[in-house]
């Protein structure tokens, strides 16, 4: 099956479907097609798969374009065998890549508030909220979820990875490790995995 992912080289959510496809081992089986875009004007190959006009989105020979990172990653795990949604542990694996992802959410909004709103439009209250959602989000993290980011391989985990590569990113500032030891020791190590070090963004 030939299938062709639509992305942008700054997206983390494209970044996780590719570490996905990596860790799996198929991803020399996708064609790559650049999609990037913005809010206000999105690229028109995305719009002709996802009606959202967002990336990433994979594109099928046998359907309809897939889109959204989670519906992706779910699909491209059924193609491999279940390997990184295991049943015995899988609505701790959502719950893990839901947090990061609305991590993401929270940091892209962030983001968007900089970039595309004029700078008297702009809402510093807003983006402290977006922040403290990414805070408490942090904390959970290192208190509630090191055991299962210690354990084999999810997608929960690459879901973090690429949540904190993000905040890297775009938030350096912040400094989302101080406080947190042991997600900052975890993430040191992941960050080394050869998928990470070859989806670094770019652009």
């Amino acid at each position: 099956m030939t299938m062709t992912l639509l992305f942008s080289g700054t997206s983390p959510y494209v970044r996780k479907v590719d570490v996905l496809l990596r860790e799996a081992g198929i991803h020399e089986q996708i064609n790559y097609r650049a999609a990037s875009g913005t809010p206000f004007d999105p690229n028109e190959n995305a719009v002709a798969a996802n009606p959202l006009g967002k990336v990433p989105a994979l594109l099928r020979e046998d359907g309809p374009a897939i889109y959204d990172s989670r519906v992706i990653c779910r699909f491209i795990d059924s193609l491999v065998e279940q390997q990184f949604y295991p049943e015995t542990r899988l609505f701790e694996v959502l719950t893990l890549e839901a947090t990061a992802d609305g991590m993401l959410d929270a940091a892209l909004l962030m983001v968007y508030e900089g970039r595309l709103r004029p700078e008297d439009k702009q809402h510093a209250p807003f983006v402290d909220a977006q922040w403290l959602k990414i805070d408490r989000s942090l904390d959970a993290i290192e208190n509630r979820w090191m055991s299962h980011l210690q354990g084999p391989l999810t997608m929960g985990q690459i879901a973090v990875g690429c949540a904190l590569g993000y905040l890297d990113l775009r938030h350096e500032n912040r400094n989302w490790r101080d406080g947190r030891p042991a997600l900052a020791t975890w993430f040191a190590a992941f960050e080394d995995r050869p998928s990470m070090q070859a989806t670094l963004p770019s652009g």
